[in-house]
């Protein structure tokens, strides 16, 4: 760490509290005449650790506090890249082409079977946006317009602006927003650990696709366009698809005619122990939507792909001057984002963190479960890949979530043990109650076993409770 730096730091925490706008943060502890802490503030990171600027060591067990920086921090060869890039070419917009979009474009398709085309864009929320453009433009150019609807699934989160918030099924993170845009029409999640039906396993997967294909029949097939559902929830409880669910899904997408998008954005790029979430279920999206772990946070980046069905609707046309998708995304000019998301990749590939993920998932779920057999406040534990939650409930019978506040203790605790994990917060009303791992893709089993213990003191300390 900078010497000038830490020498310098008060004037930072000072600077940073007096003029930045921390994202989801309530600020009035750190302002006022009185201010009761400093706003935190991450110096430098390696590997899976982070210093704050009191010099404090932390194990980052939730990838960047976004699940982002998956192959971890201080990797040199994509800073090396992104500067050498920037040299060359910092940017010229999407409408024209850049060696490191180009060549990106192509290595992502390559771990995509089916899908072929590649839309730069500025963040998740916006390359959500760019999906749900192409749909009601299709509508328009195919059905009249009538062919727009868009259904999303309680629980699942695509973004924060107005139009991603319309397909957003957390209600906390909607308040406030209102009114939002119409055509955007919500159908069941499929938690089978809060089941809206008496049926388990394959039964309740299958039922609680069929609860899409209810509403699709209400609202009229001919008025749905597109299916958009987060591959593995994330937000939401981290959320891991009953047995059945998206072979039944894909089935009434294509029954129906309904374009099936995927949000990737937490998922992609290895999170799930495969190169994308869907990739587990055997799904055939017309979208895949991508963003935090693309390029691991070492640059900006985000993109909509799409299959060949979806981009010919757009050229089969070309005398009409309105056929094209007339759509830009300034920052989806960038190069550094592509340039960082190469090296990102073959980062992955060359140390075998697709294996690792699967393996020390499996390894984190198996501590986890270690976890709920000694503290009752622990009523289950989920996951897919690095990629974990557990959900703290006060009664194991009734299953009654505790309160949000307990479960933010457990995380404060844990951060003050020196361990940085997340939980659910102002999302659902009444469920902030599941605790969310996910480690960076490098993560060994010393890491795991730190995290977990963490949690296991933190539960002590916040419920009092030990072995049973």
């Amino acid at each position: 760490m900078d010497g000038n730096l830490i020498n310098d730091i008060g004037k930072v925490v000072d600077a940073d509290r007096a003029h930045v706008w921390h994202h989801l943060i309530q600020h009035a502890p750190w302002t006022g005449p009185d201010p009761k802490s400093d706003p935190r503030i991450i110096i430098e990171g390696k590997g899976m650790r982070v210093w704050d600027q009191k010099g404090k060591e932390h194990l980052d067990a939730v990838s960047g506090g976004v699940w982002t920086v998956n192959v971890g921090y201080g990797r040199e060869r994509i800073a090396n890249a992104v500067r050498d890039q920037l040299i060359q070419l910092p940017y010229f917009a999407g409408s024209t082409g850049s060696i490191p979009g180009a060549l990106f474009s192509e290595k992502l398709i390559g771990k995509m079977p089916g899908m072929s085309r590649v839309y730069f864009t500025n963040s998740g929320s916006e390359a959500n946006e760019k999906a749900f453009k192409i749909v009601r433009q299709i509508a328009h150019k195919r059905y009249g317009g009538r062919k727009h609807k868009i259904l999303y699934r309680d629980r699942d989160y695509h973004g924060t602006t107005i139009a991603a918030l319309s397909a957003g099924g957390q209600d906390e993170r909607n308040a406030q927003y209102g009114p939002f845009a119409p055509g955007f029409v919500r159908v069941p999640h499929c938690m089978e650990y809060r089941a809206q039906w008496d049926l388990s396993g394959e039964a309740y997967g299958v039922a609680a696709a069929n609860a899409i294909e209810e509403v699709i029949l209400a609202e009229g097939p001919d008025t749905v366009g597109a299916l958009c559902l987060e591959p593995v929830t994330a937000g939401g409880g981290v959320i891991v698809p009953p047995e059945g669910y998206w072979p039944r899904v894909q089935e009434i997408c294509k029954k129906h005619d309904i374009l099936l998008h995927i949000d990737e954005v937490v998922c992609g790029v290895g999170r799930t122990g495969a190169w994308f979430g869907y990739q587990h279920y055997g799904v055939e999206p017309d979208f895949v939507t991508m963003a935090k772990g693309v390029a691991s946070g070492y640059a900006a980046i985000a993109c909509c792909v799409t299959n060949e069905k979806v981009f010919d609707m757009f050229r089969d046309d070309a005398g009409d001057p309105l056929n094209y998708f007339r759509d830009i995304s300034t920052f989806g000019g960038c190069t550094a984002g592509p340039a960082a998301a190469l090296e990102n990749m073959a980062i992955i590939e060359e140390e075998g963190l697709l294996e690792n993920t699967a393996a020390m998932g499996d390894y984190m779920l198996e501590r986890l479960e270690e976890l709920k057999a000694k503290h009752d406040v622990v009523g289950d534990v989920r996951g897919k890949g690095l990629f974990l939650g557990a959900e703290l409930v006060s009664d194991r019978d009734t299953r009654k979530p505790v309160n949000e506040k307990l479960a933010q203790a457990v995380v404060a605790d844990c951060n003050a043990q020196g361990v940085i994990i997340g939980a659910t917060n102002r999302s659902l009303p009444g469920f902030n109650n599941t605790l969310c791992y996910s480690p960076a893709l490098i993560a060994t089993k010393d890491d795991i076993d730190q995290i977990v213990s963490a949690t296991d003191e933190a539960l002590t300390k916040v419920f009092g409770q030990g072995s049973r």
